[in-house]
């Protein structure tokens, strides 16, 4: 059996506890409740069962908060997955959005996120989900448009004929006040 690695001597028992009730922090202030209790002359395992976990895990802790001290008790959001598209694919992809599809060259006549996606294929080779296109293009402040659709023949004059309007007598009449009870 290893040694157990040594806790810093510039905090107490009564430091950890106060550290502890100020945390907002949940996992945080389980960590340094059982940090506390080795602080006590606890055991290790008294500690892990504090704490609700290993004594691996009690280790892992001891070195986090040796080296940043309270704050390194704090969980940090992970990085996540790396991007698919780097700053030299976005800047073409801004480029390509805003020049606009040439229909003899793109086969199309608007952007769908379908047709960016093959692009982006045949130019990079990054194959990129429509879902995650669509994150990129969000980030980079588009936002989904369509314009309605109109027949090219279309008379706005035409249309005008065409709309409904009721005679005034056909309106509905304001509602009637409730009658009072004798």
């Amino acid at each position: 059996m290893g040694v157990p690695v040594r806790l810093r001597s510039d905090f107490s028992t009564d430091d950890l506890r106060l550290l502890a009730r100020r945390s907002s922090d949940p996992n945080q202030t389980r960590r340094l409740l059982s940090l506390a209790e080795i602080y006590d002359g606890g055991s290790r395992g008294c500690a892990a069962r504090v704490g609700g976990v290993g004594l691996q895990i009690i280790r892992d802790w001891v070195l986090r908060f040796n080296a940043k001290g309270q704050d390194g008790l704090i969980d940090k959001k992970p990085p996540g997955a790396r991007t698919l598209l780097d700053g030299t694919h976005r800047k073409a992809l801004v480029e390509i959005v805003e020049s606009g599809p040439m229909p003899a060259v793109h086969g199309v006549v608007r952007w769908r996120l379908a047709d960016l996606v093959q692009w982006i294929w045949e130019e990079f080779g990054v194959s990129v989900s429509r879902q995650t296109l669509g994150r990129e293009l969000g980030t980079l402040g588009y936002a989904k448009l369509s314009a309605r659709p109109r027949h090219h023949a279309q008379d706005p004059t035409a249309a005008e004929a065409f709309k409904k309007t009721f005679r005034t007598e056909w309106r509905k009449s304001a509602p009637r006040s409730p009658k009072t009870q004798p």
